[in-house]
């Protein structure tokens, strides 16, 4: 498995979208406006591939000069369990802390609170609703 940083518009962009959109959105009847994707155009977008396949993804948006904001992390829906998001993780906290950001924080699926806790981050806050389901304000410090 290779990690890498995805260019904004390529063709491994699109691919990131449509895991994303398999893993992300479909299953609560959502797509991405034009406009949403134009923004990304200043995050970090991480890629997992196993030869030209993409296996998971996340973005990185930087919110001040010390911290920086995990999004839309996905992983193959046959493949979860099996430490790909782990390793994302790793890459992600890596690509960060070498970027100079100090803190990364996250809204998670509150599904995914157990997962984020094994890597380290704490919940700071109560609970909220995001694309139409719970999530919480988690962050680690890099």
């Amino acid at each position: 498995m290779a990690l890498k940083q995805i260019d904004h518009g390529s063709a491994d962009y699109e691919k990131m979208i449509a895991l994303r959109m398999d893993v992300l959105r479909k299953p609560l009847g959502l797509d991405f406006t034009p406009d949403e994707l134009k923004k990304e155009k200043e995050d970090i977008l991480i890629g997992a591939f196993e030869e030209e396949d993409i296996l998971a993804c996340c973005l990185l948006t930087k919110t001040d000069p010390q911290t920086v904001r995990l999004r839309q992390m996905a992983v193959q829906n046959n493949l979860q369990g099996k430490g790909i998001g782990a390793s994302m993780m790793n890459f992600a906290e890596t690509v960060a802390r070498d970027k100079g950001f100090k803190k990364l924080t996250m809204h998670a699926r509150k599904t995914a609170i157990g997962f984020y806790e094994k890597l380290g981050y704490k919940v700071c806050g109560e609970e909220f609703e995001e694309v139409t389901i719970p999530h919480y304000l988690m962050e680690k410090k890099l």
